[in-house]
């Protein structure tokens, strides 16, 4: 499992140091050129994203002891993607305002207002990400915490079914083993009543012979 995620790792850093390279050469260019970059950098963006949407299913089916070092790495994946797409941002915003600029002439130089306004807005919707980004994530340990309880109260309560179990068991064998003593006890005692009756008989014969001896002399 580990091994999926140090290949989508290596996936992402690869992917990430081409967008760097592409969004610092934006505002270089001109024309189709740029626009052709602009879509580009777009869609290696989505492709980042994805690889982290993966990494974040493969980091759920680590174990959880070992599963910290891993979400780690992958916040810090997270906080390079938005990086990224704030510098995106900002060389998009650029690259229109030069558009623009092109199609007003002079005009287009009294826009530097209206440029901070922009920027302003996208740091307000980023903000607005990562708040949403770090709430799902609350909701997502949340949940594996829940999950966690939940299969160790159904552990703990297959041991206690277990344990009434062996206690019925037991206590099935002591009505037996007592039950067993209290028939060897009872044919202990006839035993021992039969040998007295035996002995009393025994002991009548042996003086009536002695009687009928003397009496015959």
């Amino acid at each position: 499992m580990s091994s999926d995620f140090e290949t989508y790792e290596q996936d992402f850093g690869t992917l990430t140091a081409e967008i760097t390279s592409r969004i610092v050469k934006i505002p270089k260019l001109a024309g189709d050129e740029k626009k052709n970059m602009v879509v580009s950098v777009e869609k290696q963006l989505e492709e980042a994203r994805e690889l982290l949407e993966q990494m974040d299913l493969e980091v759920r089916e680590i174990p959880v002891q070992s599963r910290g070092m891993h979400s780690t790495r992958l916040k810090s994946y997270k906080q390079e993607l938005e990086k990224l797409e704030k510098d995106f941002k900002r060389s998009r915003i650029a690259y229109s305002d030069e558009v623009r600029d092109e199609l007003l002439g002079d005009d287009g130089n009294s826009s530097e207002s209206q440029r901070a306004h922009l920027l302003d807005n996208a740091e307000k919707l980023e903000r607005s990400s990562r708040r949403l980004e770090a709430g799902y994530q609350i909701a997502v340990e949340t949940e594996q915490v829940g999950q966690e309880i939940l299969e160790n109260l159904h552990h703990d309560r297959e041991k206690i079914q277990r344990s009434r179990d062996r206690l019925r068991e037991t206590d099935a064998n002591l009505g037996k083993s007592s039950r067993i003593l209290t028939g060897m006890l009872r044919r202990i005692i006839q035993n021992r009543i039969l040998m007295f009756i035996l002995g009393v008989i025994i002991l009548f014969t042996v003086v009536l012979a002695i009687y009928f001896s003397v009496r015959g002399l």
